[in-house]
Parts: C-alpha cells; sequence; structure tokens
C-alpha cells in the first residue's frame, strides 16, 4: 500500500514537473511573438528574406546572411564534433582500460565545465592567427566551426558513452555467442541499439552549437554577409541579437525579436528532423532483423 501511494505521489509529481516546463516553454514562445509582430506588421516576413542587407536605421532587415552562417557553422561544428565525440565514447568503452577510460571521462567531464567566454577567448588567442597566417582575416566561419566543435564535443562524447553503456547485456551475450569479433559486435549490436541515446545526444549538441553566442561573438568576425568560402567573416542570429539589442528600439527590436522566434523556429525544426530520421533508421534496422 505505501509503495503505491509513492509511486503515485512521484508519478503526479513528474507529470506536473513536465507541464511546468511545457508550461515554461509555452510562455517563453508567446512572449516572442508579442515582441515580434510588429515587425511582421509594419516591416513584413519577406523584407526579412529580399531586403538588400541587414541595416536597420534604413529600414533594411535582411536576415538571409545571419540565417545561413548560423545553419553552416553548426552543420561544421557537427561534422567535426560528432564522429570524433562518438569514436571517444566507444574508444572509452570497448578499448580502453578501466584506468584509462576512466581518466578519460574525466578529462571530458572537466572540458565540459569550461566556460563558454573561455572557449571564445582561447579561440581568438589561439585558432584565429593560426587561420589568419593560412588565410586572412581569421576571425571566420572555420574559426567558429572548430571552436564551437570542441564546445559540444563533451555533450556528444558523455551521452554517447552512456547510451553505449546502456545497451542490455544479453545483446553483448548474443553477439559474444556468435563470435562476433569486437569491431562487427560494435557495428551490428552495440551502435544501433545505442542510436537513439547518440541521435540524442548530437541533437542536443546541435541545439548548443547553434544558439551559442558568446563564441560566435569572438571568432566568427561578424561581418553580415553570405560567406563564399570557409575563410569568411560571418555573422550568426545570437551574435546579431547580442551585438545590437542594447541599443535597438521600435522596428529594431522587433526585428531582433523576430530572428530570436526564428532561431527558436530552426532549433525545433532540426530537432524534428533528427528524430524523424533517428526513427526511420530504427525502423529500418529492425525491418532488416526481421
Amino acid at each position: 500500500m505505501f509503495r503505491l501511494r509513492a509511486d503515485s505521489i512521484l508519478h503526479n509529481l513528474a507529470r506536473a514537473s513536465a507541464l511546468v516546463s511545457a508550461g515554461i516553454l509555452g510562455l517563453i514562445v508567446l512572449f516572442l511573438i508579442r515582441e515580434a509582430l510588429p515587425a511582421v506588421y509594419d516591416i513584413g516576413v519577406f523584407a526579412f528574406l529580399h531586403d538588400l542587407s541587414w541595416h536597420p536605421l534604413e529600414n533594411q532587415f535582411n536576415l538571409v546572411p545571419m540565417i545561413v552562417a548560423s545553419l553552416l557553422v553548426t552543420a561544421g561544428a557537427l561534422v567535426l564534433a560528432a564522429p570524433l565525440g562518438i569514436a571517444t565514447a566507444v574508444f572509452s568503452s570497448y578499448y580502453a582500460n578501466h584506468t584509462i577510460g576512466a581518466g578519460l571521462q574525466r578529462l571530458i567531464e572537466l572540458l565540459a565545465g569550461i566556460p563558454s567566454v573561455i572557449f571564445g577567448f582561447w579561440g581568438l588567442v589561439s585558432i584565429v592567427p593560426i587561420i589568419a597566417a593560412w588565410q586572412a582575416p581569421g576571425a571566420s566561419l572555420l574559426a567558429a566551426a572548430l571552436v564551437l566543435a570542441l564546445m559540444i564535443l563533451p555533450t556528444i562524447a558523455l551521452m554517447s558513452h552512456t547510451a553505449i553503456k546502456a545497451v542490455p547485456e544479453s545483446l553483448i551475450r548474443a553477439a559474444t555467442a556468435l563470435c562476433l569479433d569486437r569491431f562487427a559486435m560494435l557495428r551490428h549490436v552495440v551502435l544501433p541499439a545505442a542510436a537513439s541515446g547518440i541521435t540524442t545526444a548530437v541533437i542536443l549538441a546541435m541545439g548548443r552549437a547553434i544558439g551559442e553566442t558568446m563564441v560566435v561573438l569572438m571568432v566568427a568576425g561578424n561581418v553580415v554577409s553570405l560567406p563564399d568560402t570557409v575563410f569568411a567573416p560571418v555573422r550568426t542570429l545570437t551574435a546579431n541579437i547580442a551585438l545590437e539589442m542594447s541599443y535597438a528600439d521600435q522596428h529594431h527590436r522587433a526585428a531582433l525579436f523576430f530572428s530570436g522566434l526564428l532561431l527558436m523556429i530552426l532549433v525545433t525544426a532540426l530537432a524534428w528532423l533528427g528524430s524523424w530520421f533517428a526513427g526511420s533508421r530504427l525502423a529500418t534496422a529492425g525491418r532488416q532483423s526481421i
């Protein structure tokens, strides 16, 4: 009786917490919509796509260069960090001995606790000069992607490690009974079983990368233009909000809130696409196993 009552209390607390979280998110969205409505009514949505450039004082509000820069920086960081993070999780789980694996995990956890401003400062004094020696100006799309990749690497590595460790022991024993070597077991048993958790790790890392402000503010160059190479300076949506919100007013302020709403829509859409892709891959793997 006591156990049933405790389960019921825990169930109700979990439900209440979920509702509070959803409510907070809904209030944030409503606030962004309310603040962005003047931009939609007075400026028009198409102005954000077809204006000549981003010059709010001249009533030009083109967000396309910053949208493209945000997506490219995020994609570059994920391309670099995802394989390395998953490989790190696999190595610490199945190849390293206990001492090395535990030490590697502690180092990654320490890396996860470093503030973003430290990453930005390190990129500014280390990565940017190296790129500038190769191709000026140094502060660029490539610099932002490299620093962001290091920043989101712990998220992917730690969560992937947790997902791999959560694979049922029965699957491991079955693979061993079939005389699969370690590589075959990882490829055909462990990684497919942990695919959902690994995908979640990549999605969370993607959300952190596309929403990061301080790093891109310090190393991306802050030039509103469509990049033609990875060495071109760019400005992301988050950096633009951070740079201009303090002095923006009227239509300028509403346009910044509209860009924040657009950023939330982008994160939601990318997360949905990642979840859909993971679900389709799991369904395909299930049909193949049958």
